[in-house]
């Protein structure tokens, strides 16, 4: 049984390309915390993409909402990274998770530090395809740098690489 604990970027990537549902449909469970859910659900200053996404999918069960115990150590490590990411790591290893997926660099090494495995949502979409979930990562890649997501032209065509679709 896979089970992932998700931030929030790879859940706006997804609810861009209306692509939410891999993240259940690869995964057996998946995990925000609730600070993932304020970011993208509940923060009136800031109107997300995938906010609707997001509240359907927990609504539904797809998606279930985590509260991080240690409190502490998320306010004593803020400042390194967001909360959302500190939340997203803390959780895992509260619930005894071995898998984040977390788009930010930094994060995702930070996350390696704490013997956490960790995708993006590159590697999600990796995954759908590998799974047979999708055909074409290309398309997906296309509609997010087409709705400002940020890629660098590298990363891009490494993507295109991993999944096939170049040499």
């Amino acid at each position: 049984m896979i089970k992932v604990v998700c931030n929030s970027s790879p859940i706006i990537g997804l609810s861009i390309i209306k692509k939410l549902d891999l993240l259940w449909e690869i995964f057996d469970e998946v995990y925000i915390t609730e600070e993932v859910y304020r970011e993208i659900a509940i923060d009136e200053k800031v109107k997300r993409i995938g906010a609707k996404e997001l509240s359907e999918a927990v609504n539904s069960n797809h998606i279930k909402i985590y509260s991080v115990k240690n409190k502490l150590l998320v306010e004593q490590l803020y400042g390194r990274l967001h909360r959302g990411e500190l939340e997203v790591m803390i959780a895992a290893k509260e619930l005894k998770i071995k898998r984040v997926i977390i788009d930010d660099r930094s994060a995702r090494h930070f996350a390696e530090t704490m013997l956490l495995r960790s995708i993006g949502l590159m590697g999600v979409l990796l995954l759908a395809k590998e799974y047979k979930k999708i055909e074409s990562v290309k398309k997906y890649l296309d509609i997010l740098i087409e709705n400002g997501f940020r890629m660098s032209v590298k990363l891009y065509n490494q993507v295109l690489k991993s999944a096939g679709e170049i040499e």
